[in-house]
């Protein structure tokens, strides 16, 4: 392997919106990119605002073999009862017969469930004012809604300085600071994601 390339969405419509998310989402992802690197292997992440785009988008580089790994990274947008593969299918009418089940990767039903999963970085980010108690308190935050973990974060950060929650704005910053034990141990999806890249990583090394 010399190649991963992962395709997500997030961001919005403006390029620097999209190259702020990259650039907090790599950082997440930091101890993957920075084992890929040190084997000399090409790392690509890119946003893509809409997750239709970055279906397409994904979709092409499979077809074309871009690179020896490529992954899909969107929002599930709804309770997962299914493999990431099959959600996808039944909820967005895509065609995902090109590639395996491996390739789909879901964040949550919304990638703010990755925030609330570590409370003490969102505490350090807003500072005073911040609610901890107003976050949910289930260990397995997947399953709830979305709408929940929305209300929440803004119930949360409402009186801080920064103000309320604010994806753009606010959501590579907090990327930046997540502790990913922490969010892998409440987000079932996000554990999944971060060991496809660290088995595969491994698997390569050891036909080095």
């Amino acid at each position: 392997m010399s190649s991963i390339g992962i395709y997500m969405e997030g961001g919005g419509d403006s390029k620097n919106g999209r190259a702020a998310l990259r650039m907090g989402m790599d950082e997440f992802l930091g101890s993957a990119k920075s084992r890929a690197r040190a084997l000399s292997w090409r790392w690509k992440l890119a946003c893509w605002g809409g997750r239709a785009a970055a279906f397409q988008r994904f979709r092409t580089a499979i077809k074309k073999n871009e690179h020896d790994l490529t992954l899909l990274l969107v929002d599930a947008e709804a309770p997962v009862f299914k493999p990431a593969k099959q959600h996808l299918a039944d909820r967005d009418k895509w065609d995902t017969r090109f590639a395996s089940g491996s390739n789909f990767h879901l964040m949550a039903q919304t990638m703010e469930t990755w925030m609330v999963a570590d409370p003490d970085a969102l505490a350090e980010y807003y500072g005073d004012g911040f609610r901890r108690t107003a976050l949910p308190r289930s260990q397995d935050l997947e399953s709830v809604p979305k709408k929940e973990i929305e209300r929440s974060l803004e119930r949360a950060t409402r009186s801080t300085k920064k103000g309320r929650y604010h994806k753009i704005h606010h959501a590579s910053a907090l990327l930046t600071r997540l502790n990913a034990d922490s969010v892998r141990a409440r987000c079932f999806h996000c554990g999944r994601l971060l060991q496809t890249l660290e088995e595969s990583i491994f698997k390569a090394q050891l036909y080095r």
